[in-house]
């Protein structure tokens, strides 16, 4: 579905949002009614609906091929844009002439569908909140990138990435690897609508998240790291993983440690949980972000197994990175 701009200036850029829906996604209604009603709205509207076998890099790539506009932006079809998203990437794009892309976060109140999923959605928005500037990844959720760079980039890699997992963030380390330019800016916002369960949190952070990371972070620059892979990511890691074979060694003394630590590092993401839901949600953040650690630490192994699959089966098909810029996260 493509609605036609009905509204041209040559002042500002041009936004053309894309929107991958190939999943009927129950949220997409809410979605579309959020960009309708924004301020300042975008000049053409393109919505992937088909066919249901397309992952959304593969959608996304549709709809930019259908694009008018000087810049694409990408809104995830769970996600409810604030009413100034777009006032607030014309302004970046039209004060910027060197920006390649930027992109915002979810909102700080998202649809309540208890521990899990505020958990989840919380601490996207905390992890993007204390993230923001020059960035060298990219999200798809709620993104936008100039069409010139992206077509020179390739698009999203929907080969590589058939389905839903880190194309966005490749895309993101291509474009600087080119010499492109990336900002986070959380103020530009969404409200995600997602529900998500224990059991799908471990899958993604797993299957569609954690393994491909590490496989693309072997194959890039070493010097590039990405939102979750700063020192106190790693940190947070390191005492999660210290906190199991604590109790596994039965040392309850060292793990009492390890878990203060843990929460020290991230009091400000506890406190945040605090303030939006309350004691619970908060309690229930610590061994959420426990497991959420323990996952990324479980995927790593899995992770270079498929780097070290893919160098057997063709090393000349491994894309290797190297930014030409000076990466700062």
């Amino acid at each position: 579905m493509v609605k036609q701009p009905d509204d041209t200036s040559p002042t500002r850029p041009r936004l053309t949002v894309v929107v991958p829906a190939t999943n009927c996604p129950p949220t997409l209604d809410r979605c579309l009614d959020a960009i309708y009603r924004a301020n300042d709205r975008p000049d053409q509207l393109v919505v992937v609906d088909r066919p249901s076998s397309s992952g959304p890099a593969e959608a996304r790539n549709r709809g930019a091929a259908q694009a008018t506009g000087d810049v694409l932006v990408f809104i995830d079809a769970d996600v409810e844009v604030h009413p100034d998203a777009f006032e607030r990437f014309r302004e970046a794009f039209r004060t910027d002439p060197g920006l390649t892309a930027a992109f915002g976060a979810y909102d700080d109140d998202p649809e309540r569908h208890g521990l899990v999923s505020d958990f989840r959605n919380l601490l996207h928005h905390h992890v993007h909140r204390e993230g923001a500037g020059e960035a060298v990844t990219f999200w798809a959720g709620l993104g936008a990138v100039r069409r010139e760079g992206f077509l020179a980039a390739g698009g999203f890699d929907d080969r590589r990435f058939p389905h839903a997992s880190i194309e966005d963030i490749d895309l993101g380390m291509r474009l600087v690897a080119s010499g492109g330019r990336i900002i986070l800016d959380p103020r530009i916002q969404g409200k995600h609508l997602k529900r998500w369960t224990l059991t799908s949190m471990v899958q993604t952070d797993f299957v569609r998240r954690g393994s491909p990371w590490v496989r693309l972070l072997l194959s890039s620059d070493p010097a590039a790291t990405t939102l979750n892979l700063g020192w106190r990511h790693r940190a947070s890691a390191a005492a999660s993983g210290a906190v199991v074979l604590a109790l596994l060694l039965r040392r309850p003394r060292p793990a009492a440690v390890a878990t203060i630590c843990l929460i020290a590092l991230n009091q400000e993401f506890y406190r945040l949980l605090l303030a939006k839901r309350g004691w619970r949600q908060a309690a229930a953040g610590i061994p959420l972000h426990l497991l959420h650690h323990l996952t990324g630490i479980a995927s790593v192994p899995f992770g270079v197994a498929l780097y070290v699959s893919d160098r057997l089966a063709d090393p000349s098909d491994i894309p290797l990175l190297s930014s030409e810029a000076s990466p700062t996260r």
